[in-house]
């Protein structure tokens, strides 16, 4: 019985020697600092949205990945400057057809 509980024992240290060295080692694996709680990395210009600007975004990480009010956000914003730009490109087309 001594010899079960002694091998448990050295398992259980070799366990916990083994997981502080790779967490030293490796990390949280992140490449950022972590957030303040509530803020949001998530920006976007108000007008003119550029490929940049989409390239740039950054969403918070939660439990399950992403968070999706602001992934959601992004999305409405960037479909929201997509038909104003379409909009936009109409109005210059039939100016341009009225012209001729």
């Amino acid at each position: 019985m001594t010899t079960a509980l002694i091998y448990l024992v050295v398992m259980l240290l070799v366990a916990a020697v083994v997981f502080l060295l790779a967490a030293v080692v490796f990390g949280r694996g992140e490449e950022m600092a972590p957030l303040a709680p509530g803020s949001s990395p998530t920006r976007l210009p108000v007008d003119d949205i550029t490929g940049e600007d989409v390239q740039s975004v950054r969403y918070q990480l939660v439990l399950r990945g992403y968070k999706m009010s602001e992934v959601d956000w992004v999305m409405h914003r960037l479909g929201a400057e997509i038909d104003e730009l379409r909009a936009r490109v109409r109005e210059l087309e039939a100016a341009r057809e009225n012209a001729q």
